[in-house]
């Protein structure tokens, strides 16, 4: 009979906490760090081997995560990142330093891509889609052509919960976006905005 680790339930709980809420990893004790560095170094190699990604140093990929590069999408993520739980990630994505991605998120990069600069925070269920179809009368939806102009979000851009992002769209630095808002235009620095369509709220000073 074999003898079962009797943390390995304490353990797996663990993971689970993990994956739904990573900023956990970067304060875990020593005595969990070892076997959590571990397992993220696992499924990083595991990642990388699998589609076309590059991880930078000390990240956290939940396994539970979606995530799709093929060659011509690749997504790039830098160091001291995270990626939680549900989320579906489709390259081409260009990901800084620093940044927090919240479970239950889709990122796709259409064929220009999505690029978010350092310390960009994005909160649960916010969908970013960098590309739109075509709405004539003459033909189906989805017949009809697919454009793409890309997606960028500046440094320090703090995104609420069930936020959506428009193809086209740039955020500049340091905006802050409210929850359940819809963005279609160009956001300027400092802004913080909020609305369907999301709408001037005011600068942060």
């Amino acid at each position: 009979m074999t003898e079962q680790d009797p943390l390995l339930k304490y353990r797996e709980q663990h993971k689970h906490r993990l994956n739904y809420m990573p900023w956990l990893y970067w304060s875990l004790k020593p005595k969990n760090r070892g076997w959590a560095e571990a397992w993220q170094k696992e499924y990083q190699t595991y990642l990388m081997e699998m589609e076309t990604v590059e991880i930078g140093e000390n990240c956290f990929i939940s396994p539970l995560a979606h995530i799709f590069a093929e060659p011509g999408r690749k997504i790039i993520i830098g160091d001291n990142t995270f990626i939680a739980a549900d989320c579906t990630l489709h390259g081409p994505l260009e990901i800084g330093n620093e940044v927090a991605i919240n479970h239950h998120c889709i990122l796709d990069g259409g064929r220009v891509g999505i690029k978010l600069h350092d310390q960009v925070r994005i909160a649960a269920y916010c969908h970013l889609y960098a590309f739109d179809h075509g709405m004539e009368l003459d033909q189906p939806i989805y017949q009809q052509s697919v454009r793409s102009k890309g997606i960028e979000i500046g440094r320090d851009v703090w995104l609420g919960a069930h936020v959506g992002i428009k193809d086209g769209v740039k955020i500049a630095d340091q905006a802050i976006i409210g929850m359940n808002s819809m963005i279609t235009k160009d956001i300027e620095a400092r802004a913080i905005v909020a609305g369907n369509p999301a709408k001037l709220i005011r600068y942060r000073d």
